[in-house]
C-alpha cells in the first residue's frame, strides 16, 4: 500500500532530524510491549470515559425526559437495586422514568462531578424535583457488567437552607475550581492516601491523623462542618465523644484522578440500623484538601432485599 501524505510529513521529518542532528537526537521507535500496553491504557481509558457517558445518558433520560428507550438500551433486564424504595429489574426504573416525568415533568438532574473506577462510577449530583427549591444531594454508584449497568446504590440528602461553612453542598472550593477529576496518573497514589485516612481516621478514630493526611486549606461541604482541620477535628472529636462505639464500615472506595469516593455504613451504636454515607475526598500535593459528603438512615424496611450495601 502507497503511504498516505501524512505518513510521507512524517517520515520526511524523521529522515530529516536524523541527517542534520545525527542518530543520536531522533528517538527509539517504541518496543512491540511498548505499544501493546499504551493500546491497553488507552482501551481502559476509553471505557470508563463511556461508562460514565452512559450513566449520564440514563439518569437524564430517566428522571428529566421520562425516557424508557434508554433503560432499554443501557441497563441489563436482572438490574440490582439498592435503593430501599425501589424494587429490582429494569422495567421498574422504566415505571419510574414515566412516573417521574408525569408528575415533575420540569426535574432537573443537575450532575456536578462523575469519577469511574474499574466497573464502578460515581455520580454527585442536585436533584432538583420542582423548580424554585434546593432539591437533593444524591450520590449514586453504579456497576457495570458486559457493558450494561448492572447494579445500583444510593444515597441522598435534603439541601438545607444553611451551612456551617458557607460552602454549598456541591461546589469546589479548592484549586483549581474544575468539576473533573484530575490526571488519570494520580488515581492509584490518592486511592491508597485516602483508604489509608479513612481507615485511621474513622474506622480507627485517630484524629491525629487529621494532621498527618489533610491540608491546612481544607474547604469544607458537609453543612453541619465548620471550614477547616479545626472544623473537623472539633465536630469528629465531639462525634467521637457522643458515640465511643461507632462503628464505621468501608464497602467500596471509588477513585478517579484527584477524587476518591468511599461508600461506607456508619453505626453509632449498636443494635442500630446506622446511615448509609459517601464520603468524596479531593487530593492535592498528598493531602486531603476538600470534601462533600451524603447522610441518609437506613430504613427498617426496604422494596427489595439487597440492603443499601
Amino acid at each position: 500500500m502507497p503511504p498516505t501524505g501524512s505518513f510521507r510529513k512524517t517520515l520526511v521529518a524523521f529522515v530529516a532530524s536524523a541527517a542534520v542532528l545525527g542518530p543520536a537526537a531522533v528517538p527509539a521507535l517504541a518496543s512491540p510491549h511498548a505499544v501493546s500496553s499504551a493500546r491497553a491504557d488507552h482501551g481502559a481509558s476509553a471505557r470508563l470515559e463511556h461508562q460514565k457517558d452512559v450513566v449520564v445518558r440514563v439518569l437524564k433520560g430517566v428522571f428529566e425526559r421520562g425516557d424508557t428507550e434508554v433503560v432499554d438500551r443501557f441497563v441489563r433486564p436482572d438490574y440490582i437495586q439498592h435503593n430501599p424504595l425501589a424494587p429490582d429489574g429494569a422495567e421498574t426504573l422504566k415505571g419510574l422514568a414515566t412516573a417521574v416525568h408525569a408528575q415533575f415533568p420540569d426535574a432537573k438532574y443537575d450532575i456536578k462531578r462523575v469519577i469511574s473506577d474499574g466497573d464502578l462510577v460515581l455520580v454527585h449530583s442536585n436533584v432538583v424535583l420542582t423548580p424554585g427549591t434546593r432539591g437533593t444531594a444524591v450520590f449514586d454508584i453504579f456497576r457495570f457488567q458486559d457493558g450494561k449497568i448492572a447494579e445500583h446504590w444510593d444515597v441522598g440528602q435534603n439541601v438545607p437552607e444553611t451551612s456551617a461553612n458557607g460552602n454549598d453542598m456541591f461546589s469546589t472550593v479548592s484549586w483549581p475550581r474544575t468539576e473533573q477529576p484530575g490526571p488519570g496518573f494520580l488515581t492509584a497514589y490518592n486511592k491508597k492516601l485516602v483508604t489509608s485516612a479513612f481507615d485511621q481516621l474513622l474506622v480507627k478514630k485517630d484524629l491525629s491523623a487529621i494532621d498527618r493526611y489533610w491540608g491546612p486549606e481544607y474547604d469544607q461541604h458537609n453543612p453541619n462542618i465548620p471550614n477547616g482541620v479545626a472544623g473537623v477535628k472539633s465536630g469528629l472529636g465531639a462525634f467521637f465523644k457522643q458515640f465511643p462505639q461507632l462503628k464505621v464500615t468501608p464497602k467500596r472506595v471509588i477513585a478517579e484522578g484527584d477524587l476518591v469516593a468511599v461508600h461506607s455504613h456508619y453505626v453509632n451504636a449498636p443494635g442500630e440500623r446506622g446511615q448509609a454515607i459517601v464520603d468524596l475526598f479531593r487530593v492535592r500535593c498528598g493531602k486531603i484538601v476538600e470534601h462533600w459528603d451524603v447522610i441518609q438512615d437506613v430504613p427498617a424496611t426496604s422494596a427489595n432485599d439487597n440492603g443499601m450495601f
